[in-house]
């Protein structure tokens, strides 16, 4: 750390001081040779002869970091003054179900969308059939640059639009940060429910009312349906030092992968069958999670509709000698189920804050 220290003379006072950069300078592509070099596959192979997606989820922030790093590059500084972490994964979308194990993947990606300090990155994945490669899913993260010891912003070199096309994926880009500025501040912490959500509460509620009782405390479960406080799992994950960063905290894409797999099992659980991920939402990265955490993981149903089930995974750390406990990570999964699940019902105010998830 005290070698990264030095080059805070490295950084630019203003973003203006920095030379423009073009999509197509930050683009990269990369081969994962599961079918041309099989001694890797062991890795990345699951319980039912697929890929696991946890792994790719680690490979795809790896990547989102490498691109920044691209898109920052200096050629007279042998070492970036910048340190990039993730700041939120804004949405991944999968087209195929199943990732098989014994063909090579490609990603490819580059920076989309810039701010001061922060660059929108999408990336894309292919896998080689039959000598083509086909789509497999498409993803955007957002990094964030810091100095070099991760203590404040840094800013990151501009990005010139080239293209009508390349002017849309910007503008795309402006109005992805304007759509998650809006979705913060309509958070049930911050402002009530609107009129349509009060509405889809109340009847939730109504449909759950034991008419022989009329009471509130009574309650009754409607058919086919598993109330939502017994529909979760969790998790405890010990951050031992195999999976830190340079700055001596836990790798985001470790984080994402476990929190995956408690999402998966839990849906796994509650629909009885194998689910197959469709997309990933909204995974916000609030706390670094520092060497030694006790990481504890809560996976949750939160809304089902036919064979869909959505899970929300909370993470936190535990400091065992303050005994507190802080929020580092929200995640969201939506999985397919071989079987149409059960509704899951909402008891309590708090539980019926996700109800509308599956449909934004």
């Amino acid at each position: 750390m005290q070698e990264r220290k030095a080059l805070h003379t490295l950084l630019a006072k203003r973003q203006e001081d920095l030379p423009p950069r073009r999509m197509k300078d930050s683009y990269l592509e990369v081969i994962l040779p599961l079918g041309s070099q099989p001694e890797i596959r062991e890795k990345y192979l699951n319980v039912h002869n697929s890929v696991r997606f946890g792994r790719i989820l680690e490979d795809l922030d790896s990547l989102g970091v490498l691109i920044c790093y691209t898109h920052t590059k200096q050629e007279m500084q042998p070492r970036s003054p910048l340190s990039i972490v993730t700041a939120l994964v804004d949405k991944i979308n999968l087209c195929q179900k199943i990732i098989h194990p014994d063909c090579d993947i490609k990603f490819t990606g580059s920076v989309s969308w810039v701010g001061k300090t922060s660059m929108e990155v999408k990336m894309h994945m292919l896998q080689l059939h039959d000598g083509d490669y086909s789509p497999v899913l498409d993803a955007t993260f957002v990094m964030v640059a810091r100095d070099p010891e991760n203590t404040r912003p840094a800013f990151v070199n501009p990005l010139i639009p080239e293209s009508p096309e390349e002017e849309e994926i910007f503008k795309q880009g402006e109005l992805n940060k304007m759509r998650r500025i809006d979705f913060s501040t309509a958070s049930l912490l911050k402002m009530a429910p609107t009129a349509e959500e009060r509405n889809i509460v109340h009847d939730i509620f109504l449909n759950t009312l034991d008419t022989r009782t009329v009471s509130f405390q009574s309650r009754k479960l409607p058919p086919n349906s598993v109330w939502m406080e017994d529909a979760k799992l969790k998790a405890l994950q010990i951050c031992h030092p195999e999976e830190r960063n340079i700055f001596n905290r836990i790798f985001g894409g470790f984080l994402m992968r476990k929190a995956f797999e408690l999402g998966w099992a839990t849906a796994c659980s509650y629909g009885g069958s194998r689910p197959f991920i469709v997309s990933v939402d909204d995974i916000m990265f609030q706390k670094p999670v520092e060497v030694g955490s006790l990481l504890l993981l809560s996976g949750q149903v939160c809304y089902t509709e036919n064979n869909y089930i959505q899970v929300r995974v909370h993470s936190e750390v535990y400091n065992a000698n303050t005994r507190e406990h802080h929020t580092t990570n929200i995640f969201h999964f939506t999985f397919i189920s071989e079987n149409e699940v059960p509704q899951v019902v909402p008891k309590t105010y708090g539980g019926k804050y996700p109800i509308n998830m599956l449909s934004s």
